[in-house]
């Protein structure tokens, strides 16, 4: 378990409104493989469907999925500004 000492030392994202712009190295490692991961499942599903709505109906699952995981990773590695609760 991280304690609120080491967390307060880990910030991967600055928050930039309703986005987090990755600051770190790892940060942007996190981004580039969300990308990745969300072209893979597009490519892998317009490939084997027939329409726009096979499409969307199939990448919609994972690619919520993995912007979930990747904002929740922001959020809790994000600095947090001064005004900020």
């Amino acid at each position: 378990m991280i304690s609120l000492e080491d967390r307060e030392m880990i910030v991967w994202f600055k928050k930039l409104g309703w986005i987090y712009q990755p600051i770190t190295i790892i940060g942007w490692i996190i981004t580039v493989i969300t990308i990745l991961l969300c072209a893979q499942i597009f490519i892998f599903f317009d490939s084997h469907s027939h329409s726009v709505s096979d499409t969307f109906y199939g990448v919609f699952p994972y690619i919520v999925s993995y912007l979930v995981v990747a904002g929740w990773i922001a959020s809790n590695t994000s600095k947090k500004l001064v005004n900020e609760k």
